[in-house]
């Protein structure tokens, strides 16, 4: 499968190479551990907001030793409370770009998950960690707050109690641990099995229907957000629509005549 580096993203923010359907997203500021600052944050959405046409699924990661350490903190000098709104907007607009995109993104975590980190992770539809990932919520001791989505993405992931108790209280979690709560859907072996790991996924993923990948993305947490009775008929709706592609159409015949493998076979 060929690779074709991209050079429109800001260098020392993040790197992309295309292999296909796939993009490989990297944060690049090993250095920093992949602290995040105004312009990774701004080049992260402008990608997601206008991602390649011919790619399906992106594999987010980080260079060097850490996924990636949170807010770059040297940020924070000076800003008023009005200034700090609006930082807080910006990667809120950011990371609904990843969320609720036009692609599904697989992260792969390692090192460090950190605060900001661990909100981007959160804002991905699959987090494969690696062994050597930790997450932790450090901002009680800092003297800030939660401020890119994770009050309500971590939430959601783990439940208030436990986002409370990382705030509270510094406490870490392993990748295991963090796989038993809820932070990642994987655990795998080593930085080459992580990467291996997300690019398996994300290639499944690029093989799916279109329209049920949207409807994955955009409606499926709609729908776990809305009462009953509007789930139900958002879900009808989006059924309807699914099944009368002609993607769909294709697929299903196939299945029908033994040209399609069924569930767990190869």
């Amino acid at each position: 499968m060929a690779s074709v580096p991209d050079a429109g993203l800001p260098a020392g923010r993040l790197k992309l190479e295309c292999r296909g359907p796939i993009a490989l997203l990297g944060l690049d500021r090993a250095d920093k551990r992949n602290a995040l600052d105004d312009a990774a944050i701004l080049a992260l959405e402008s990608f997601f907001a206008r991602p390649p046409d011919d790619v399906r699924a992106v594999v987010l990661y980080g260079e060097g030793k850490h996924f990636s350490a949170g807010l770059d903190l040297t940020e924070l000098s000076e800003r008023s409370a009005s200034a700090g709104i609006a930082h807080s907007r910006r990667w809120h607009r950011a990371f609904d770009a990843i969320q609720f995109g036009s692609v599904p993104v697989v992260a792969v975590l390692h090192g460090a998950v950190v605060g900001g980190g661990l909100e981007l992770a959160a804002a991905a539809h699959v987090r494969v960690a690696e062994r050597s990932a930790f997450y932790a919520l450090p901002e009680g001791e800092r003297g800030i707050f939660v401020g890119g989505g994770g009050s309500v993405r971590i939430t959601r992931l783990i439940g208030v109690a436990r986002v409370m108790d990382m705030m509270l209280t510094g406490r870490t979690y392993t990748a295991e641990e963090g796989l038993a709560i809820g932070l990642s859907q994987y655990v795998v072996d080593g930085r080459d099995a992580g990467m291996a790991k997300g690019i398996a996924l994300a290639e499944r993923i690029a093989g799916n229907a279109p329209l049920t990948n949207f409807a994955i993305l955009q409606a499926l947490p709609r729908i776990a957000e809305s009462g009953q009775a509007e789930g139900l008929l958002t879900e009808s709706l989006m059924t309807a629509l699914a099944q009368g592609d002609p993607e769909a159409k294709r697929r299903i015949e196939a299945f029908l005549s033994k040209r399609a493998p069924k569930v767990g076979e190869a």
